[in-house]
């Protein structure tokens, strides 16, 4: 199992699928660290040696923000936006959705589940 970024990735998959198990890596900066790397698009992550696993790792380290930081990074813009208590720093602080979405049906995910009010039913 190769761990890169503080991550085991999944032995069997191909290198392209394992390195999404990484926070802040998508399929397109997947594909580029393997292009980057020249390693085939076909290869598994059981099938890398010391030497790609090491490249990938530097790759990573040196060109991208992954994991702990960038978690850190998302957290502290959040926490910045509602120091300054604007309109979105607001809607995050009541756990309202953030960009624009309706809230008088939708929005369980953010809001969480139904309160029950008394007397509503008819």
């Amino acid at each position: 199992m190769a761990r890169i970024a503080g991550v085991n990735i999944p032995t069997n998959k191909r290198v392209v699928i394992a390195l999404q198990y990484i926070h802040g890596i998508g399929p397109k900066l997947a594909g580029d660290i393997v292009k980057k790397v020249n390693i085939p698009l076909e290869r598994r992550v059981s099938e890398l040696t010391d030497a790609e696993v090491l490249a990938i790792r530097e790759t990573i380290d040196r060109d991208m923000i992954v994991e702990g930081d960038l978690r850190r990074e998302v957290s502290m813009n959040i926490k910045r936006l509602m120091d300054l208590g604007c309109y979105r720093g607001l809607r995050h602080r009541r756990s309202l959705p953030v960009r624009g979405q309706r809230t008088h049906t939708n929005a369980r995910t953010r809001k969480g589940p139904a309160k029950a009010i008394a007397g509503k039913k008819k």
